[in-house]
C-alpha cells in the first residue's frame, strides 16, 4: 500500500514546502556569515585566522554528513531523521547566537553544519516519492532553484542583518522556521519506516573512511590557499590522509556488500554525468559568490551592506526566471535546457572578464543577471536528469552522493579561486612593474608634479605601488572568472552524452 495515499495533494505540497524550508535555512547558513566574519570576530575578540573557522567548521561538518544521509534515513526513516536534524539545527543555531568565545562558536557551527547537512539530500529524494509527471518537474525546479538561490543571497541577507541588528541574529532567524519544520515534518512525511537492524550490518569502516576523506579534503581545500598548500606541515599531513583514505573509501564502496555510499550508481551514464554537472555548478555557484564580494570589498572598499546590495541582483533575476523555466521544462527536452543554462553560465563568466577597478554594482548588473538566469536554467534540470532515471530504492544513497558533488565543487571552486588570486596577483604585479621605468610617459606625468623631498617622494612611490597592486588584483579577478568559464564550456560540450529521462510513473514499493 502506498504510504502517501492518505495525504491529499494540498497536504503533500505543504509537507514538501516545509521540507524545503529546512533545506533552505541549512543552505543559507553556509554563506550567511560570509560578509559578517569581521563583526563576529570583533564580538568574540578573535583574529581573522580563527574567525575563518566560523565558516570552515560548518562546511567540513556538512560535507561529511551529506553522503551519509541515505544510510541514516534508512535507519531512522526520512521523517525522523529530518525532524531530529531540524531540531538539532535549531538548537545549535541558538547556541551559535549565544556563543561566548570563538572556540564555542566553532564547536556550535560544526554541530550546526552536521545537523543541517542531512536535511538537504532528503528533500531531493522526497520529490520523487511525492510527485509524478509535470508536478515532479516543477518540484525539482523548486528545489534546484532553492539550492542555488540560498547561497547566492546568503551574503546579502547576512550583511543586511548585521548592519541593522547584530551578528547574533544571523543565527536567531533560524529559530522560528526550525521549530516549525521540527513539528510539521513528523506529522506529514510518512514515506518509510525505521530499520534499526541496519545498525548491526552498517558499513562502519566505510563511514570512518568517508569521514576522514571528506573532512581532511575540505580542510585542505579551505586552508591550503592561505598556507601555501604543501609547504605547510599540517596541510601536507591532511593531504596525505585525504589521498590514502580516499583510495580506501572508493575500494570499500565498490567491494562492500552494503556500502554506506552507493558508488555503483556511477555506472549509470546519466548519474555519472549529472554528478559532473553538479560538481561544475558548485564551482560556479560558490566560486562567484566568493569572488564578487571579495572584489567589491578589497578593490572597491564596499561595506558588508553595500556588497549585499550589489550582488543581490543575481537572486532577483533567478527568481524572475523560475516561471519561465517551469513553462519550458514541460515543453522542451531537459537536456537542451541544461545545455542552454550551462552555456549561459559560461557567457556570464565571460562578461565578468573585462572587469576594471572602477566597476561597481551598475557594471556588475548585466553579468550577474545572466548568472541568475543561468542558475535557474542549469541546476533544476540536472536534478531531474540525474535522479529521475534511478529506481526509488537507490535514490536515498545516490542523492547524498549527488549533493556531495555540488558541495565538493564549491569547495574546490573557492580553493581554486583563492589560489589564482594569490599566485596570479604576484605575476601581474611583476609584469606591470616591469613597465614602470623612466621610458613610461604615464608614470613620468604622475611623478612630474611631485617635489623632490624625501618624504614626498616616498609617499609618491607608495601611491604608485598601491595603484599597480590594485590593477594587478583586478586583472587576477578576470583570470579567476575566465577559469570558471572554461569549466562551464567543458560541461556544456558533455550534455549531449546524457540520455533523455523517462521518469517512472510513480514510486515503487521499495521507497516506502
Amino acid at each position: 500500500m502506498n504510504a502517501m495515499a492518505h495525504l491529499s495533494q494540498k497536504q503533500k505540497l505543504f509537507a514538501f514546502a516545509t521540507m524545503c524550508v529546512g533545506m533552505f535555512i541549512a543552505l543559507l547558513d553556509i554563506q550567511i556569515v560570509a560578509a559578517s566574519l569581521r563583526d563576529i570576530g570583533g564580538g568574540l575578540s578573535a583574529g581573522a585566522d580563527d574567525t575563518a573557522w566560523v565558516q570552515t567548521s560548518y562546511l567540513i561538518a556538512e560535507i561529511v554528513v551529506i553522503p551519509l544521509s541515505g544510510w541514516l534515513s534508512r535507519v531512522l526513516s526520512t521523517r525522523w531523521l529530518f525532524a531530529i536534524s531540524a531540531a538539532g539545527f535549531t538548537l545549535t543555531s541558538l547556541l551559535c547566537g549565544l556563543a561566548w568565545d570563538i572556540q564555542s562558536m566553532i564547536v556550535f557551527r560544526a554541530a550546526q553544519g552536521f545537523l543541517g547537512g542531512s536535511m538537504i539530500p532528503l528533500v531531493f529524494t522526497t520529490v520523487f516519492v511525492f510527485f509524478e509527471g509535470k508536478q515532479r518537474v516543477v518540484a525539482a525546479a523548486t528545489i534546484g532553484a532553492l539550492a542555488s538561490l540560498a547561497p547566492t543571497i546568503g551574503p546579502a541577507l547576512g550583511g543586511w542583518i548585521t548592519d541593522n541588528f547584530s551578528w547574533h541574529w544571523l543565527f536567531f532567524i533560524n529559530l522560528i522556521p526550525g521549530v516549525f519544520v521540527t513539528v510539521v515534518v513528523p506529522m506529514l512525511v510518512k514515506i518509510d519506516e525505521p530499520d534499526f537492524s541496519l545498525l548491526k550490518t552498517g558499513d562502519w569502516a566505510g563511514i570512518a573512511l568517508i569521514a576522514m576523506f571528506l573532512g581532511c579534503l575540505e580542510y585542505t581545500l579551505e586552508e591550503g590557499p592561505r598556507w601555501n598548500w604543501l609547504e605547510d606541515d599540517v596541510i601536507r599531513t591532511t593531504f596525505y590522509i585525504t589521498v590514502v583514505s580516499g583510495v580506501l573509501f572508493v575500494w570499500r564502496g565498490l567491494t562492500a556488500a552494503h556500502p554506506v555510499v552507493d558508488l555503483r550508481a556511477l555506472k549509470d551514464r546519466n548519474f555519472l554525468l549529472g554528478c559532473i554537472f553538479s560538481f561544475v555548478t558548485g564551482i560556479g555557484l560558490f566560486g562567484t559568490i566568493y569572488l564578487t564580494p571579495l572584489f567589491l570589498g578589497r578593490v572597491e572598499g564596499y561595506s558588508a551592506l553595500q556588497i549585499g546590495q550589489a550582488v543581490f541582483s543575481t537572486g532577483i533575476f533567478q527568481i524572475l526566471s523560475i516561471p519561465v523555466y517551469a513553462i519550458l521544462a514541460n515543453r522542451v527536452d531537459l537536456r537542451w535546457l541544461l545545455m542552454f543554462g550551462l552555456a549561459l553560465f559560461a557567457i556570464s563568466m565571460f562578461e565578468f572578464t573585462p572587469i576594471t577597478h572602477d566597476w561597481s554594482g551598475t557594471e556588475l548588473l548585466f553579468p550577474q543577471a545572466l548568472r541568475g538566469i543561468a542558475q535557474q536554467m542549469s541546476v533544476p534540470p540536472v536534478v531531474t536528469l540525474t535522479l529521475g532515471a534511478l529506481p526509488p530504492s537507490r535514490l536515498k544513497q545516490a542523492s547524498g552522493l549527488f549533493n556531495l558533488m555540488r558541495n565538493l565543487g564549491g569547495a574546490m571552486g573557492i580553493a581554486g579561486c583563492a589560489t589564482v588570486l594569490n599566485d596570479r596577483t604576484n605575476l601581474h604585479f611583476l609584469r606591470l612593474a616591469e613597465h614602470l621605468n623612466p621610458t613610461n610617459e604615464a608614470m613620468n606625468n604622475f611623478l612630474s608634479g611631485i617635489d623632490q623631498g624625501a618624504e614626498t617622494s616616498t609617499m609618491a612611490l607608495r601611491s604608485l605601488w598601491q595603484l599597480t597592486y590594485r590593477e594587478a588584483q583586478t586583472m587576477t579577478y578576470s583570470d579567476a572568472f575566465f577559469s570558471i568559464m572554461v569549466c562551464f564550456v567543458i560541461a556544456t560540450v558533455l550534455v549531449p552524452l546524457m540520455r533523455k529521462v523517462a521518469a517512472p510513473t510513480g514510486p515503487s514499493a521499495d521507497a516506502h
